[in-house]
């Protein structure tokens, strides 16, 4: 295999590290600031001037839309292997992936839209989003059922002439409390008495459409994080248009698969990026305090730490760039075992290392004076987001025994995964 980050990509990480430590690394405490502010005036689901500032810089440098291949609307759009060491260096500050529309949902929403929405829902929807002037949002999990078995969805989607009417009480959709949140994917069941994974169907909502309630933001350990927002929703007789139906009925669990797989390596990314900021403040701040007569960087249970923490952070990221390339080179299908690899392994590595990293500051690790407290509570929500940890150890078994399986009366041949 050839590890080489090839010229291309060279040259935009290059040009990221230069925009991240010209615009974003100096403008995390303005962004917090404004936050604040707006919190304080009694709405905090404003967007940020900051990032509107610094969306035309990032599209005039060339960083923007990395995260779409192949699609005509997006030129700009890289390889899985090729976006991959951005994406990292992008997930190293929270609010950095929004400045390039790289974003969740949007990067997902986007994507389903351009492989499985008409023309015209492009037109409407994706040109917009591609462009940076709304935000989505992805309605897929209910409060009333155990969501990691999609099955279990309740929400109704039903036809009646030219629309459907959509009812049901969604939650944690991320995204929902942004006022330029414009539009919303949203999975549920068109037809009960199918299949059991051909029940679903994903379809487009308006978010200003009647009959849709926002009922109340959900914090994540604490966090808000607003402007974007995890929010509950109620939809009430809601009608849209047919021609709002993705792909068909029932083929909300093939549109599910084609979405999360790049999702899901997207978060991986951002993940190994802040461990690896992580790794970075705890070092600086082990050699910078003393405790006990010598500086803590010399204690061996900090150097056992730290040491562990660059194996794990390589042996991610080695895992990781294995799936983008295999995504690329023979599909998702093919590469669902790369997928949930990484993420049982990125998530979990990435709040260790972070935990470490807290325990290296002391009081100060779970202040918001450092960004550790923050980054923990997002990937520890990580472990559940785009499916909980356990659905995919379950997957990856099933895939693991079925290569072992008994084949009259003889062990199958074990199949060799690419890489």
């Amino acid at each position: 295999m050839d590890f080489e980050y090839t010229p291309k990509v060279k040259a935009m990480q290059a040009r990221l590290l230069k925009f991240m430590d010209e615009h974003i690394y100096p403008n995390e405490a303005r962004f917090i600031r404004e936050i604040a502010e707006n919190r304080a005036k009694g709405n905090a689901w404003i967007p940020t001037t900051i990032i509107e500032e610094l969306k035309p810089k990032a599209r005039a440098a060339g960083l923007w839309n990395l995260f779409l291949p192949h699609s005509p609307r997006a030129p700009e759009g890289l390889s899985n292997l090729e976006y991959a060491p951005l994406c990292e260096i992008m997930g190293r500050v929270p609010f950095a992936p929004e400045v390039f529309n790289c974003s969740a949902p949007d990067t997902g929403n986007m994507e389903t839209i351009e492989r499985y929405g008409s023309e015209a829902n492009k037109d409407h929807w994706l040109e917009p989003l591609l462009k940076g002037e709304i935000r989505s949002a992805f309605l897929m999990t209910e409060p009333e059922v155990a969501s990691s078995d999609a099955t279990n969805i309740q929400c109704s989607i039903r036809r009646e002439g030219d629309e459907y009417l959509i009812n049901g009480r969604k939650w944690w959709s991320s995204g929902a409390g942004d006022p330029r949140c414009a539009i919303y994917i949203v999975m549920g069941k068109t037809n009960p008495d199918a299949g059991r994974h051909e029940q679903q169907s994903m379809i487009l909502v308006p978010a200003n459409a009647p009959g849709i309630k926002v009922l109340r933001p959900l914090s994540v350990f604490g966090y808000d994080d607003a402007p974007h927002g995890h929010m509950e929703v109620l939809l009430e007789n809601v009608r849209v248009p047919a021609s709002n139906l993705l792909l068909g009925e029932g083929r909300g669990f093939e549109i599910a698969q084609g979405r999360l797989g790049p999702g899901r390596i997207h978060h991986c990314m951002r993940s190994i990026g802040m461990a690896e900021r992580a790794l970075e403040l705890m070092c600086k701040r082990l050699n910078t305090r003393v405790a006990f007569g010598r500086e803590i960087a010399r204690q061996s249970v900090w150097q056992e730490r730290v040491a562990e923490a660059r194996c794990m952070i390589e042996q991610a990221r080695l895992l990781t760039l294995k799936a983008a390339y295999m995504m690329d080179t023979a599909g998702n299908k093919v590469a669902k075992a790369e997928i949930a690899m990484i993420k049982i392994v990125a998530p979990t590595m990435a709040c260790q290392i972070i935990d470490w990293a807290i325990q290296a500051h002391g009081g100060g690790g779970v202040s918001d004076d450092f960004p550790l407290a923050y980054a923990y509570a997002h990937q520890r929500t990580l472990r559940l987001a785009d499916g909980p940890d356990e659905v995919h150890r379950a997957s990856l078994a099933k895939l693991e025994f079925a290569r072992h399986l008994l084949v009259h009366g003889e062990v199958q041949m074990p199949i060799t995964r690419g890489g």
